[in-house]
């Protein structure tokens, strides 16, 4: 009865992310201004900038591990396919704002979906997945 109770209440509690879509842009916004040379001397738009960089970052790198070890498995993720760029980090960044301003004031969405949905339509994967027969 307890682990019902459980499971009822984890369905009807609202979704709750400890990095909200509006704080995603807000950094990732300062992050575009550091990368244009607008720098600040405001340590918090350092600390904003720093956080989108490295969020955007590390969904790209457990990207890549959730990547290698499908292939181990002889699955091929194929969501997106980053180019070999030295420039790649402003190029991320300006993806995921481009995805957060074609989104609702507010969303609701996890910042997890909304950069994959933003990597997903900016580095779409040239092969084609091979169609099961």
């Amino acid at each position: 009865m307890k682990i019902l109770l459980l499971l009822l209440t984890l369905l009807i509690a609202p979704q709750v992310h400890a990095y909200s879509s509006d704080e995603l842009r807000g950094d990732c916004l300062a992050a575009e201004e550091l990368y244009a040379g607008q720098k600040s001397s405001d340590p918090i738009q350092a600390i904003r900038s720093a956080r989108c960089i490295a969020y955007v970052a590390g969904f790209v790198d457990s990207y890549a591990i959730s990547d290698y070890l499908a292939d181990k498995v002889g699955i091929k993720l194929n969501a997106f396919c980053l180019p070999d760029d030295p420039d790649l980090s402003p190029r991320l960044v300006r993806s995921v704002l481009a995805h957060l301003d074609r989104q609702p004031p507010s969303s609701k969405a996890s910042t997890a979906m909304l950069v994959a949905g933003a990597l997903a339509k900016s580095f779409p994967c040239t092969d084609l997945l091979e169609s099961k027969k």
